[in-house]
């Protein structure tokens, strides 16, 4: 499947609308960091969705105030990941990262899919 955006952050006005909502000079530099390490040629855009959310299971940082989680399975949709691809990466990571660490972030992921419709 072909990718939404060429550089997931660079490409999605939403994304940076919001991240320079938080607060404007680190939105800014959020955008300009992230553009550039997304812009990398050598990993694709999906692929590289899919490792912001390990990276996210790993730091646990898929549940409360500012966490990038739900930015992120934006992201991995956006580049044509599924569910169902992201529900097995929360499986396989959990050999990596914990059970517990697992269980949190296929619950938030449920939460999102659910506050989405996306049942």
């Amino acid at each position: 499947m072909t990718s939404k955006y060429e550089n997931a952050v660079l490409d999605d006005q939403a994304l940076i609308d919001g991240l320079k909502s938080i607060n404007s000079a680190w939105g800014d530099m959020t955008v300009r960091v992230a553009g550039e390490a997304w812009g990398l040629p050598l990993i694709d855009q999906k692929t590289k969705a899919l490792i912001c959310i390990a990276i996210d299971q790993m730091a646990l940082n898929v549940t409360g105030e500012g966490n990038p989680f739900g930015a992120h399975v934006d992201m991995a949709l956006k580049q044509g990941v599924t569910y169902a691809e992201l529900e097995e990466l929360i499986v396989f990571a959990s050999a990596y990262t914990g059970f517990n660490k697992g269980a949190t972030t296929m619950g938030a992921l449920n939460k999102i899919r659910h506050q989405r419709g996306d049942i």
